[in-house]
Protein backbone atom coordinates (compact mmCIF):
# COMPACT_ATOMS: atom_id res chain seq x y z
CA UNK A 1 0.00 0.00 0.00
CA UNK A 2 1.18 3.51 -0.83
CA UNK A 3 -0.31 5.98 1.64
CA UNK A 4 -0.19 9.71 0.91
CA UNK A 5 -0.52 11.91 3.98
CA UNK A 6 -1.08 15.64 4.21
CA UNK A 7 -3.51 18.49 3.95
CA UNK A 8 -4.09 19.79 0.42
CA UNK A 9 -4.91 23.25 1.83
CA UNK A 10 -1.59 23.74 3.62
CA UNK A 11 0.96 24.42 0.89
CA UNK A 12 3.81 21.90 0.92
CA UNK A 13 1.84 19.68 3.28
CA UNK A 14 -0.08 18.55 0.18
CA UNK A 15 2.93 16.58 -1.11
CA UNK A 16 1.66 13.14 -0.02
CA UNK A 17 -1.78 13.38 -1.66
CA UNK A 18 -0.24 15.01 -4.77
CA UNK A 19 2.12 12.05 -5.18
CA UNK A 20 -0.88 9.68 -4.93
CA UNK A 21 -2.60 11.69 -7.68
CA UNK A 22 0.46 11.37 -9.94
CA UNK A 23 0.90 7.65 -9.26
CA UNK A 24 -2.79 7.06 -10.04
CA UNK A 25 -2.23 8.59 -13.50
CA UNK A 26 0.92 6.52 -14.13
CA UNK A 27 0.96 3.05 -15.69
CA UNK A 28 -0.88 0.52 -13.55
CA UNK A 29 0.76 -0.69 -10.37
CA UNK A 30 -0.22 -3.63 -8.23
CA UNK A 31 0.04 -1.46 -5.12
CA UNK A 32 -3.03 -0.01 -3.47
CA UNK A 33 -2.91 3.79 -3.60
CA UNK A 34 -4.60 5.60 -0.72
CA UNK A 35 -4.96 9.33 -0.15
CA UNK A 36 -4.99 9.28 3.64
CA UNK A 37 -5.12 13.07 3.89
CA UNK A 38 -5.24 13.82 7.60
CA UNK A 39 -7.54 10.92 8.53
CA UNK A 40 -5.37 9.55 11.33
CA UNK A 41 -6.06 6.37 13.30
CA UNK A 42 -8.98 5.36 11.07
CA UNK A 43 -6.25 4.17 8.68
CA UNK A 44 -5.02 1.50 11.12
CA UNK A 45 -6.96 -1.44 9.58
CA UNK A 46 -5.57 -0.63 6.13
CA UNK A 47 -2.00 -0.55 7.49
CA UNK A 48 -2.49 -3.75 9.46
CA UNK A 49 -3.79 -5.52 6.34
CA UNK A 50 -0.98 -4.26 4.09
CA UNK A 51 1.82 -6.63 3.08
CA UNK A 52 4.10 -3.60 2.74
CA UNK A 53 3.67 0.12 3.43
CA UNK A 54 5.11 3.17 1.70
CA UNK A 55 4.01 6.38 3.41
CA UNK A 56 4.50 9.59 1.42
CA UNK A 57 4.57 12.90 3.26
CA UNK A 58 6.19 16.27 3.80
CA UNK A 59 8.42 16.01 6.85
CA UNK A 60 11.10 18.11 8.48
CA UNK A 61 14.35 16.18 8.64
CA UNK A 62 16.84 19.05 8.45
CA UNK A 63 17.61 19.10 4.73
CA UNK A 64 17.25 21.90 2.17
CA UNK A 65 13.71 22.57 0.97
CA UNK A 66 12.62 20.13 -1.74
CA UNK A 67 15.08 17.41 -0.71
CA UNK A 68 13.57 13.94 -1.00
CA UNK A 69 14.74 11.20 1.30
CA UNK A 70 13.64 7.61 1.84
CA UNK A 71 13.54 6.32 5.41
CA UNK A 72 13.17 2.55 5.39
CA UNK A 73 12.37 0.15 8.24
CA UNK A 74 14.08 1.22 11.44
CA UNK A 75 15.11 4.56 9.94
CA UNK A 76 11.42 5.35 9.39
CA UNK A 77 10.60 4.33 12.93
CA UNK A 78 13.41 6.51 14.31
CA UNK A 79 12.28 9.56 12.32
CA UNK A 80 8.71 9.12 13.53
CA UNK A 81 9.90 8.80 17.12
CA UNK A 82 11.59 12.22 16.83
CA UNK A 83 10.07 15.67 16.85
CA UNK A 84 6.78 15.96 15.00
CA UNK A 85 5.55 19.20 13.50
CA UNK A 86 2.06 18.41 12.26
CA UNK A 87 -1.02 16.47 13.26
CA UNK A 88 -0.58 13.86 10.55
CA UNK A 89 3.07 13.23 11.50
CA UNK A 90 1.76 12.43 14.97
CA UNK A 91 -0.92 10.25 13.39
CA UNK A 92 1.62 8.32 11.29
CA UNK A 93 3.74 7.69 14.38
CA UNK A 94 0.61 6.57 16.24
CA UNK A 95 -0.44 4.33 13.34
CA UNK A 96 2.95 2.66 13.16
CA UNK A 97 3.05 2.27 16.94
CA UNK A 98 -0.45 0.81 17.12
CA UNK A 99 0.25 -1.64 14.29
CA UNK A 100 3.46 -2.70 16.05
CA UNK A 101 1.55 -3.27 19.31
CA UNK A 102 -0.92 -5.56 17.55
CA UNK A 103 1.95 -7.41 15.85
CA UNK A 104 0.66 -6.36 12.43
CA UNK A 105 3.15 -3.67 11.38
CA UNK A 106 4.32 -4.48 7.85
CA UNK A 107 7.91 -5.68 7.94
CA UNK A 108 8.55 -3.84 4.71
CA UNK A 109 7.81 -0.20 5.38
CA UNK A 110 9.25 3.10 4.29
CA UNK A 111 8.59 6.81 4.38
CA UNK A 112 9.28 8.83 1.24
CA UNK A 113 9.56 12.36 2.57
CA UNK A 114 10.19 15.81 1.16
CA UNK A 115 11.52 18.73 3.21
CA UNK A 116 8.82 21.45 3.07
CA UNK A 117 9.36 25.18 2.72
CA UNK A 118 6.01 26.20 4.15
CA UNK A 119 2.91 24.51 5.51
CA UNK A 120 0.71 27.57 5.87
CA UNK A 121 -2.69 27.99 4.29
CA UNK A 122 -2.20 27.92 0.55
CA UNK A 123 -3.53 26.37 -2.62
CA UNK A 124 -0.44 24.55 -3.76
CA UNK A 125 3.11 23.53 -2.95
CA UNK A 126 6.15 25.76 -3.20
CA UNK A 127 8.20 25.57 -6.40
CA UNK A 128 10.83 23.43 -4.65
CA UNK A 129 8.32 20.85 -3.44
CA UNK A 130 6.39 20.88 -6.73
CA UNK A 131 9.67 20.13 -8.49
CA UNK A 132 10.33 17.26 -6.07
CA UNK A 133 7.04 15.45 -6.76
CA UNK A 134 8.44 13.44 -9.73
CA UNK A 135 11.44 12.49 -7.58
CA UNK A 136 9.10 11.28 -4.85
CA UNK A 137 7.10 9.23 -7.37
CA UNK A 138 10.30 7.66 -8.71
CA UNK A 139 11.40 6.78 -5.16
CA UNK A 140 8.06 5.08 -4.49
CA UNK A 141 8.28 3.14 -7.76
CA UNK A 142 11.85 1.99 -6.98
CA UNK A 143 10.76 0.72 -3.56
CA UNK A 144 7.82 -1.16 -5.04
CA UNK A 145 9.97 -2.74 -7.74
CA UNK A 146 12.66 -3.78 -5.26
CA UNK A 147 10.14 -5.23 -2.83
CA UNK A 148 8.35 -7.13 -5.61
CA UNK A 149 11.57 -8.88 -6.65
Amino acid sequence: MVLGLGNRLLGDDAAGPLVIDRLARAPATSATLLDGGTVGLALLPAIEDAKALVAVDAARFGAPTGTVQVFEGGAMDALLAGRRCSAHEVALADLVGAAALTGRLPERRALVAVEPAQTDLGTGPSAAVAGALPVMCAAVERLLQRWAA
